[in-house]
């Protein structure tokens, strides 16, 4: 059961099944955080990994290398670098990468660490130019220069900083320059959950928080938790406050299944707004293919909201595919919906269309 990322704003934030933590998230999430590598469930080859990285640094009595984190919102790159920080008995700093836009404030922060502290840098991609060129330096050689004064009189004085751990973590790993993903001497990919996986994830947040549930039901919510721990979480939440509502609090598969329609997400883990897209893409365009504009006018959201929010998912589950024609359902997505394909319809590639056969 693991959880990360900082909160953030737009429409990914409001969804029951949006990955990204709200408020409500962050408060829970702080008293369900495993707390060692060995109450962490899932990511198993990450595990044995950074567990060869942090008991050779410990045994060797130096700091941890740095460690980069990557991957999709939800699957505990926080929650990892609070345990690193507790594997090597250092205290942590928590801090972004739209935080810092000018070299100033990250040498402010570099500057007060102390030997061995752990520096958790969230969406490090989303650092400014100038603070990145500062921490090439600062994670190589523990030194930053900071500039006094300005134009032909400023001088360079260089500042000694004590070894210290970062973790960077990021949901678009190609954006970050080499120079700096070179730096890193430890680097992971975090991958999507198992449903297995999930349904231990649920168990574990269950028993924490003190609510009934059997196996049946656990699995139900982990089967529409979209491959991500906070987003079972999340559902647990709310399947709970059901249960305790319509029911005698015990949250069996029938009852997960009612509370989850209520809160409209389905077998897959779609909600409202990936049935519309879908619906609209089906019903309205024969399947496609339709342009992003077109097919978000449909729906009546904004472009950027159905291109990030809505269509990763169902691209990841087979369900749409982007081609250079425009978007296309697959077949897979006429089943999901209980619609049949007309003739002709567009196929799971979209190869058909693209040369015109």
């Amino acid at each position: 059961m693991n959880w990360d990322d900082t909160t953030d704003t737009g429409a990914d934030a409001e969804r029951l099944v949006g990955a990204v933590a709200d408020r409500e998230d962050q408060a829970v999430e702080a008293a369900l955080r495993p707390k060692d590598l060995g109450e962490f469930i899932g990511q198993e080859k990450v595990r044995e990994q950074l567990d060869l990285v942090l008991r050779a640094a410990r045994a060797r009595g130096a700091t941890a290398d740095h460690v980069l984190l990557s991957g999709a919102p939800g699957l505990g790159k926080t929650t990892l670098s609070m345990i690193i920080a507790a594997e090597m008995g250092a205290p942590i700093r928590i801090t972004s990468g739209p935080a810092i836009q000018h070299a100033g404030d990250l040498a402010a922060i570099l500057s007060s660490l102390q030997e061995g502290e752990v520096l958790f840098l969230d969406e490090i991609h989303r650092m400014s130019r100038p603070a990145e060129e500062m921490l090439y330096m600062a994670m190589e050689d523990f030194r930053v220069d900071v500039i006094v004064g300005k134009g032909p009189g400023a001088t360079a004085i260089p500042l000694e900083l004590p070894p210290f751990t970062l973790v960077g973590a990021t949901t678009r790993a190609g954006l970050l320059p080499p120079p700096l993903r070179d730096r890193f001497g430890f680097t992971a990919h975090m991958e999507f959950y198992e449903p297995t996986e999930l349904k231990r994830v649920v168990h574990r947040s269950a028993n924490l928080l003190d609510v009934e549930i059997d196996p049946a039901g656990a699995a139900e919510i982990a089967g529409r938790s979209r491959g991500t721990p906070r987003i079972a979480n999340r559902l647990l939440r709310r399947v709970r406050d059901y249960a305790q509502v319509k029911a005698d609090g015990l949250i069996n598969r029938e009852i997960a299944h009612a509370a989850l329609a209520v809160y409209e997400v389905d077998e897959r883990g779609l909600d409202r707004l990936d049935r519309a897209v879908l619906g609209a893409l089906l019903k309205l365009f024969g399947g496609g293919p339709v342009g992003l504009s077109t097919l978000a006018v449909a729906v009546g959201e904004e472009r950027e909201t159905v291109e990030e929010v809505a269509e990763p998912f169902l691209v990841r589950e087979g369900l749409l595919a982007r081609t250079p024609r425009g978007r296309v359902a697959t077949p897979a997505a006429w089943a999901h919906l209980g619609l049949t394909a007309p003739r002709g319809a567009a196929g799971g590639t979209g190869q058909q269309d693209l040369f015109g056969t």
